[in-house]
């Protein structure tokens, strides 16, 4: 235990480094050993790595002449309540004040009052900190740690009839040490996100453009002998000389070669965008063409379609497979709201140089699990899905540079947000 007089100033610092280093350990280990596994699994590494971090970091504090201990401690405790929410952030609070009480001394009573206090308000915010960009969820972390601080050290101060030079001082170190260290670690958090959202991102382009490439090459291959394979199908079912058991053969050999057809219609899909049909629009002719087709499908399952368009901003791109991504994820939000109907909403609009799509529906949702796998190949939630629809999707929109965030709960709907840049 290290006791630090007035004035050692640099035995502060080497105790601060030394919890900065805990601190780091356990981004270091993720990095390392986790960052490819699954999201759930992740969290609750994180948070058990975080919670080791935080015994560390109360194991080698710095004892003050006044009687009290400080460590960085509800650094740890700030990320974990941020990033995850109430239920993997419930553990790490048990764990701070088991092992604060174990420790003792003065100022156990207001650790208690403070953790309780960031255990109960700090989760809340979780959801709406995740939807702020990088800079933004920086700014914020840094502002509620140093607002937590701010609480911590005035119950602190209570303890004392009259204020002297080294609380002060304590005061100013220990919010500007946390703030400082706190910045450090969300920005390198963010980092570790970024990189994993361009990995995934590199994944998925490149499955998309395998896709292309092959989907090219064999279908029209295939296409052919359909076509001829089907004609004589339909020249042999117009023949008298045949019976009714021949006929009904027939029947359903068409079915089947349409069945084909259509199949390979999709993987066309996949294709690289067309010269021929490629166009610098803004997507209000494709939009309001789709929006009009599948009005009478929305209103055959009782689906009431809200349609607004606000953009002016322009982009290159394949007309027909446009159209097919809206036909798409419009037929795929309305089947999602079958029995009972519900309302699919489309809204187009600008963002500073981007085309904003976001499609919103009332329908069953999805889970976190479901939406990860979205756009993979074969992969559908429609019991005779092939998924080749959703792949569609992402590839037409991966062709003009676009990106797709979905938030879906279940029950309560989902919503597609497309940004493609200008």
């Amino acid at each position: 235990m290290k006791v630090v007089p007035e004035g050692t100033f640099n035995l502060l610092i080497e105790t601060l480094l030394l919890n900065f280093l805990f601190l780091i350990i356990p981004i270091i280990i993720y990095l390392v050993f986790f960052e490819d596994k699954p999201q759930s699994f992740n969290r609750w590494v994180f948070s058990l790595l975080a919670a080791i971090s935080m015994v560390l970091c109360m194991s080698h504090p710095i004892h003050l002449q006044l009687g009290f201990i400080f460590d960085l401690r509800y650094i740890p405790f700030f990320i974990i309540a941020l990033y995850s929410g109430y239920k993997y952030v419930f553990p790490i609070y048990i764990v701070l004040n088991l092992y604060r009480f174990y420790i003792g001394g003065e100022g156990t009573i207001h650790s208690l009052l403070t953790s309780t206090a960031i255990f109960l308000l700090v989760p809340l915010l979780s959801n709406l900190f995740l939807q702020f960009k990088p800079k933004n969820r920086l700014t914020f972390s840094v502002g509620i740690t140093t607002v937590f601080m701010g609480i911590y050290l005035t119950l602190l101060s209570l303890y004392f009839d009259n204020l002297n030079g080294e609380f002060i001082m304590l005061s100013i170190y220990a919010v500007t040490t946390h703030a400082a260290f706190m910045g450090v670690i969300v920005i390198l958090i963010e980092k570790i996100i970024l990189n994993i959202r361009n990995r995934e991102r590199y994944i998925n382009a490149e499955r998309l453009n395998v896709v292309s490439e092959l989907s090219a090459s064999v279908s029209h291959e295939i296409r052919n002998p359909l076509t001829v394979t089907s004609g004589f199908l339909q020249l042999l079912g117009k023949s008298t000389t045949i019976g009714k058991e021949e006929k009904r053969y027939l029947d359903l050999s068409l079915q089947e070669l349409k069945r084909a057809e259509k199949i390979v219609s999709d993987y066309l899909s996949f294709a690289k965008p067309q010269s021929q049909n490629m166009v610098y629009s803004s997507l209000e002719e494709e939009a309001d063409y789709t929006k009009n087709l599948i009005i009478p499908y929305a209103a055959m399952h009782q689906v009431e379609v809200q349609y607004s368009f606000h953009n002016t901003l322009k982009t290159s791109y394949d007309r027909n497979q446009m159209q097919q991504c809206f036909i798409n994820l419009f037929k795929n939000s309305i089947e999602a709201m079958k029995p009972h109907g519900g309302r699919l909403s489309i809204l187009i609009t600008e963002d500073k140089k981007n085309i904003v799509i976001t499609i919103k529906d009332t329908g069953v949702g999805m889970t976190s699990h479901e939406i990860n796998r979205l756009g993979k190949p074969y992969f559908s939630t429609k019991e005779e899905g092939t998924g080749l629809g959703m792949l569609m999707v992402y590839s037409a929109i991966n062709k003009v540079k676009g990106t797709i965030s979905v938030q879906s709960e279940k029950g309560k709907g989902t919503t597609f947000t497309i940004t493609i840049p200008s």
